[in-house]
């Protein structure tokens, strides 16, 4: 499937339509936003949705992802960035820092990485 340059493109297709519920969902389950009016005198960042399909191994999408980014300023794919990244952690970096962190009784929180940056407090 080819991934959608736009939200007019993403709407034609379901697929890319729960894509982007899933992700709107996930910010409302999280609680990392509040919708409010917008206040007089101030500048609002708008937001870009960004659509990528997940490929397996074999080079089959195996699912379609949405993301809804902040954009302070304007970017053109292939222009400004060729390609968007999730964090992710392998699996022995995980069990390496879970058996560091029990020898040394660390007490330890997990966090959802997709949403982390969200919880903090803004200071500009």
């Amino acid at each position: 499937m080819i991934e959608p340059k736009n939200v007019t493109d993403a709407l034609k297709e379901a697929d890319w339509v729960k894509a982007m519920h899933d992700e709107l969902n996930d910010f409302e389950r999280h609680h990392v936003w509040t919708l409010f009016p917008k206040p007089q005198g101030k500048t609002i960042i708008d937001t870009h949705w960004v659509f990528r399909n997940k490929i397996n191994e074999d080079g089959i999408v195996i699912r379609n992802k949405g993301r809804l980014v902040a954009q302070g300023f304007c970017q053109l794919e292939g222009l400004d960035y060729d390609e968007t990244f999730s964090l992710v952690a392998r699996l022995e970096a995980i069990h390496l820092f879970l058996a560091f962190a029990s020898f040394k009784n660390f007490k330890f929180y997990q966090m959802d990485v997709k949403t982390a940056f969200l919880n903090g407090d803004l200071q500009e």
